[in-house]
Formats: structure tokens, C-alpha cells, sequence
């Protein structure tokens, strides 16, 4: 690395930490700590509990401010280095605006990189531990569970031996309606199990009124066979089952994708799970949009106040994400497909930050 990224990537450094500080401090005071005294109020949450719930939503919220940070990085960044004629001088040296940004698009990638594997590997786990501390520490699990389209997964040495699917699930009766059970032998699927309803009852569940489909290792059906009551390959308790289920920000990508594919084959709509999955890749990569708009406009005149670059980047970032709610809501709604209503604010911030750098290089 030269001297002059270093130099750059030094001044990026500062304003970037800055950024996740202080507004992930803004999410923390206005949203975090606010809930978690309505559960001290409300259900006389211990201090350890809380204490879990506080460091358990960091996570999800330091993600967010990645691309936000990024965006006050190199507003503030090269704000400065434009305000103390640093960069005229260095474009004097002949070295065009596409060098000097080099550095920061390089940070930016990197940042949105490292964001993706965040996003993935920590924060569901995180997000997963969060709702247990609050149901089974603070709420204390006082109201059972009644839900619908649950998916129960059981994984041998890492692959799916049986995929389980009920359209309504009822803890206190402990009942399953509608129930699809897809088997599987070396990753083909192997068998299909439908009944109207399954039971628990004497430590076993147990199926009711359904059809058994045996399939050909080529995907033709085999033979089927009817059956009035019959025992489910399920072990796992009613309240197992509830605690297994997650909500779309606790799944992994992976996981994702497999509740989409099961859904989508019993006719679910699914816009609310792809807008996760997407949003998974679109968050991170903000940053690099980000790192696009904010660098250009860094160099606009009077940007050497560390206020006007604060004041700045908060109106991009609201505008962003004022954008993001609304195409999300859409996409969530089926209005739009979902991969356009997670991907369109990016585009244009791309868009746009391709306009300044043009504009900024002439």
C-alpha cells in the first residue's frame, strides 16, 4: 500500500468508528433502552436478564450503522483534506479524483464484505438468543404459542433426513392442522406424508385422516396408500416445537431459503421471508453505495466543517432509509417482487453516486 492510501485510509478511520459510536448510540437510547425498561415495568425483568437483552440487540444494530458510518467517513474525510487544500495539491501531482477515491471504495467494499459475514454468522444467532432471554426469562413463556405455517426440521450430519410442515400449530391443545411431512434419503426426497391433523398424546404425535406418496429415485410416484391414524416420525414435544420455530431475522441465509422453498411448494406467501433474505446482501453493500455519494460530495466547497458533513450525511442517510421502508413495506405487501423492493434503493444510490463521481472528476 503507498503512502497516500495509507494516508487516506488513516483519515477514513477516525470518522468511521465515530460514526458506529454515535449512532448506535442514537438506536440505543431511542429504541433499546426504551423497551427494556417497559420489560422491567412491565414484567419485573431482572438486571441480569436485561443485561443479556442489551448486549444480545447490539449486533443488529451495529450492521446498521456500518453503511451510515461509511457515509460519514468519507464525507468527513475528504471534507477535511478538501478544506485544507490537501487535495488540491495532490490533484496538482497530476492524480486524478478516481486515484484519490480508490482507497475509500477499497475500505467501502471491504467494510461491506465483512458486513455480509456479520450479518450472517452473528447476528441471527444473536437475534435467536434475544427472543429466548424474553420469552422463557422475562415473559416467562405465559402465553403458549399458536401459530401458523411452521416448518419443523430434523438434520442428520448436515443434511435434511425430514422436513415437517403444519399450517396452523396450537401449543395449548397441541395440535398440528394441515400437515405435510417430506422425507429424504442422500438429498432426494424420497416420501410425501399428508394429513388433515396430528395430535400429542402419549408422548408421540399422531397423524389422522391422510395419504402416504412413495417416490421413484427419479421423482415418479411409486404407489400411495391411504391411512385413518397413523404415528408421525416426530419426537420432539409440543413445546420443543415452539421453541424451534424463528422469525425471518434469526434464520441464517441457508435457512432462509429453505423456509421459502417449503412455503412456496404448500402455495404460502413468501414476500416476507425474500425481503430478508435480500436485505441480508442489500444492508452490508450499502456501505459501498454509500462510500460512492459521500466521497464525491466531500469535496463540494465549505465542506470542512465536521457539522455540515454531520448535517449532511443524517439527510442521506433518512432519505435512504425513508426509501428503503417504503419499498420494503411494497415488496412485503406483493405490490412489487421482493428482489426489486430490496435491491431499487441501492440502485439508485448508485445512480446517483456514479452522477458525482462524474461530476466530481471533471
Amino acid at each position: 500500500m503507498r503512502i497516500l492510501d495509507k494516508y487516506i485510509v488513516k483519515e477514513l478511520l477516525g470518522p468511521f468508528i465515530f460514526g458506529i459510536c454515535a449512532f448506535s448510540s442514537v438506536f440505543i437510547g431511542t429504541s433499546t433502552l426504551f423497551r427494556i425498561a417497559q420489560y422491567i415495568s412491565k414484567y419485573g425483568a431482572s438486571l441480569t436478564s436485561v443485561t443479556k437483552l442489551f448486549f444480545l440487540s447490539l449486533p443488529s444494530i451495529i450492521v446498521l450503522t456500518f453503511p451510515m458510518s461509511m457515509l460519514l467517513a468519507s464525507l468527513l474525510s475528504f471534507g477535511r483534506l478538501s478544506g485544507s487544500s490537501e487535495i488540491t495539491a495532490m490533484r496538482s501531482g497530476g492524480l486524478s479524483f478516481y486515484r484519490l477515491a480508490a482507497p475509500v471504495f477499497v475500505v467501502a467494499l471491504l467494510v461491506s464484505l465483512m458486513a455480509v459475514t456479520f450479518n450472517e454468522l452473528v447476528v441471527p444467532k444473536a437475534n435467536a438468543a434475544y427472543q429466548d432471554v424474553l420469552r422463557y426469562e422475562i415473559e416467562r413463556n405465559n402465553s403458549p404459542k399458536s401459530e401458523e405455517h411452521i416448518v419443523i426440521k430434523d438434520v442428520k450430519e448436515g443434511s435434511i433426513q425430514r422436513l415437517t410442515y403444519a399450517r396452523k400449530f396450537d401449543e395449548t391443545t397441541s395440535t398440528m392442522q394441515a400437515v405435510t411431512i417430506q422425507e429424504f434419503q442422500d438429498e432426494k426426497l424420497v416420501r410425501v406424508e399428508n394429513a388433515e391433523k396430528a395430535l400429542w398424546k402419549n408422548n408421540q404425535w399422531v397423524m389422522y385422516s391422510g395419504i402416504i406418496y412413495d417416490l421413484s429415485g427419479e421423482g415418479g410416484l411409486e404407489r400411495t396408500m391411504k391411512f385413518e391414524q397413523q404415528v408421525m416420525p416426530l419426537s420432539k414435544t409440543p413445546t420443543a416445537i415452539s421453541r424451534e420455530q424463528k422469525k425471518p431475522e434469526e434464520m441464517t441465509i441457508k435457512e432462509l431459503k429453505q423456509q421459502i422453498k417449503i412455503l412456496q411448494a404448500e402455495y404460502v406467501k413468501t414476500s416476507k421471508y425474500e425481503i430478508e433474505l435480500h436485505q441480508r446482501i442489500t444492508i452490508p453493500v450499502a456501505s459501498f453505495v454509500f462510500a460512492l455519494i459521500g466521497t464525491p460530495l466531500g469535496l463540494q466547497p465549505h465542506r470542512s466543517s465536521s457539522s455540515i458533513g454531520l448535517g449532511l450525511s443524517i439527510i442521506i442517510i433518512f432519505i435512504y432509509y425513508s426509501f428503503m421502508t417504503i419499498t420494503t413495506a411494497l415488496g412485503q405487501g406483493g405490490t412489487i417482487p421482493a428482489f426489486i423492493a430490496a435491491w431499487i434503493p441501492n440502485v439508485v444510490g448508485i445512480i446517483a453516486g456514479i452522477y458525482l463521481i462524474r461530476r466530481a472528476s471533471r
